[in-house]
């Protein structure tokens, strides 16, 4: 049982704590107005454990990569024989909820957090963070068309509908401090479902505004997110871009495909009759973009648990197509190499019933032993897409990244 205290103190989104750390997680969840961090490793896990009533048995942070669920559904093993899957108990969690901070501490180290106590309370400096000298395409745009012209021909065919096909660009970047550019991130993106990652000397930095999925007990929602507009600061213009996105056919259909997909994943484990699409292309609004989301929610079966509801859906119908099988092969030939991290998931579970995972997008991945940073972007190809126009919303969310790094 963790000891749990309320801090009169304000706690750093990114404390000094977190230098002496191998691994940390933190997450926002913006629409609860809360977030968390777990802090360290108590215990690596397989997987979460949960009671009856989908309760975690306790605070369980996990990293789950792209490739995690195979297009035929099984899961990845490493050599091995373990799971790819990253799964771990912290020593001690960091809770905002509204204006109140919880530190959530597990019984076998207390006595080193209250040696380190002010360690929470004393934020990282934030310098100036100096960009990349150069970007380098994997993938650059003549050979992107080429790829699309593929993939559009198995969507004449019928084979798929949709298939989001994603590009990498890779950069030298020796200054690179991960630390404070995540404030930097965090602070200019408000990204509501922004991560923080730290493995050794990997790092992730993810502006995330979409959610995959979110637990209350046995309740589940996912929430796929197809369609954007960025914000401007003439109301007019405003409201004209929200519009716009909101009747947008090519979106439209993007975001109804993904709903079906997650539809059809959450009816495996869901209790029957209880898969219910609460909005279907509904528009947010946050501070630099419109989204086109829509919301999911379902009541998991007797005999399933939290876990297996994300294993049904995984990898998110949202960054891979329709049908997802056939369109996750189609990706694994056309992009070439393994997408790791992106596209993804970093969340948790706690004991209090409730559990978040986003999608792992708007994110630089970073190795500090090599000093190489990697930033993925992509689209949605559909019957009605144009390829001029799918390149360059794969350029434009890159530089909304790199944007975000600036001074402001």
């Amino acid at each position: 049982m963790r000891t749990t205290l309320v801090l009169d103190r304000p706690v750093a989104v990114v404390p000094a704590m977190l230098l002496r750390e191998e691994r940390f997680l933190y997450r926002r969840i913006a629409d609860q107005g809360r977030a968390v961090l777990g802090i360290g490793v108590h215990e690596v896990v397989d997987a979460p454990s949960f009671d009856q009533e989908g309760r975690a048995m306790d605070w369980t942070f996990g990293a789950l990569p792209y490739e995690w669920i195979g297009a035929d559904g099984t899961e990845a093993r490493r050599a091995d024989g373990g799971p790819i899957s990253q799964w771990w108990i912290p020593k001690w969690v960091v809770e905002w909820r509204g204006q109140v901070v919880y530190l959530h501490v597990h019984p076998a180290h207390v006595q080193e957090i209250q040696e380190r106590r002010d360690d929470l309370h004393t934020e990282l400096l934030d310098p100036d963070v100096e960009l990349a000298a150069h970007w380098t395409e994997r993938t650059d745009r003549t050979n992107y068309m080429y790829h699309v012209d593929r993939l559009m021909r198995h969507i004449q065919r019928g084979d798929i509908y949709e298939v989001n096909y994603c590009v990498e660009r890779f950069a030298h970047w020796p200054s690179l401090e991960p630390f404070t550019a995540f404030q930097r991130l965090l602070h200019r993106s408000q990204a509501p479902f922004a991560a923080f990652h730290r493995d050794g000397d990997r790092f992730i930095l993810s502006a995330s505004p979409e959610r995959f999925l979110a637990f209350d007990h046995r309740q589940v929602i996912g929430e796929p997110m197809k369609g954007t507009r960025p914000r401007s600061s003439d109301p007019e213009e405003d409201a004209r871009l929200r519009d716009e996105l909101a009747r947008d056919a090519k979106e439209r259909s993007e975001n109804v495909m993904a709903v079906d997909v997650m539809r059809h994943d959450l009816s495996r484990v869901a209790a029957p009759g209880t898969v219910m699409v609460r909005e279907l292309c509904g528009v947010r609004s946050y501070p630099r973009v419109h989204q086109l989301v829509s919301t999911i929610s379902a009541t998991i079966a007797s005999g399933s648990g939290p876990l297996d509801v994300v294993r049904s859906a995984f990898p998110m119908a949202s960054m891979t197509g329709a049908p997802k099988e056939r369109a996750m092969q189609l990706i694994a030939m056309a992009e070439g190499v393994p997408r790791g991290a992106f596209s993804g998931s970093l969340g948790f579970f706690a004991p209090d019933g409730t559990g978040d995972l986003n999608v792992v997008i708007r994110a630089i991945e970073f190795d500090r032993r090599t000093s190489l940073a990697s930033l993925r972007t992509g689209s949605a190809l559909t019957a009605l897409c144009d390829p001029a126009s799918e390149w360059e919303e794969c350029v434009v969310k890159a530089r909304s990244v790199l944007d975000a790094l600036r001074h402001a």
